[in-house]
């Protein structure tokens, strides 16, 4: 009677390779989120030489799980791997809009669709922060922020038609509802402070015309 020992030996090592590579995917796939969140720091404090030294090993570490998962595919569609190279486009596309670069592509990043879709969703109410910020600055560039939210208004144009089940694009649909309510408050509070600076202008040359005749 044949035994079954050697092809069981053989599914055990298979197993036990895959198990490896699994762990090493979620561990790379943790700290490539984190490279991520570096950078955008980095991009917020428009700290530019930093800023592109974190995006180069935020590649460096996107290449790497990417080859850890090169023999798995199931492993490199799996959710915790799409989330952290969607954290990847999210970096590379902010720091882009922000500096005024060409924005990157799919292709350039070496992701799938959906994933890039996804992570400029996250990129779009990524811009919000930096609006934000400028609009709290005494100095605030309202010219910055309107181009910002511009870019905010062109993703979401974009990222409405694609009317595809979330199976095929990994759950975009909810995330474009969240950058819509994001970008409508984000414009909200735009508006708002505008209004304020124009007032505070108009309260101030009045104020610098007749302050002889009181």
């Amino acid at each position: 009677m044949q035994t079954l020992d050697p092809v069981c030996d053989a599914i055990r090592a298979a197993f036990a390779a895959k198990n490896s590579a699994r762990d090493d995917a979620l561990a790379r796939s943790r700290e490539l989120t984190r490279h991520c969140s570096q950078a955008i720091r980095t991009v917020h404090r428009r700290e530019w030489d930093e800023a592109d030294q974190r995006l180069a090993t935020v590649r460096g570490a996107a290449d790497e799980l990417r080859a850890v998962c090169a023999a798995y595919p199931d492993l490199y569609n799996s959710g915790y791997t799409q989330d952290a190279l969607k954290e990847f486009v999210e970096a590379f596309a902010t720091a882009a809009i922000i500096r005024e670069q060409p924005l990157p592509t799919p292709d350039s990043l070496n992701v799938e669709g959906a994933t890039y879709l996804n992570g400029l969703a996250e990129a779009a109410t990524e811009l919000r922060r930096f609006i934000l910020d400028i609009l709290r600055r005494p100095d605030g560039d309202s010219a910055e922020a309107e181009r910002l939210l511009d870019w905010m208004d062109a993703i979401y144009d974009q990222l409405v038609t694609f009317d595809f089940p979330d199976a095929i694009t990994g759950d975009l649909r909810r995330r474009t509802d969240v950058v819509r309510g994001v970008l409508e408050r984000t414009r909200g509070d735009m508006t708002t402070t505008i209004q304020q600076l124009r007032l505070q202008a108009a309260l101030k040359a009045f104020e610098d015309r007749y302050s002889g005749d009181f």
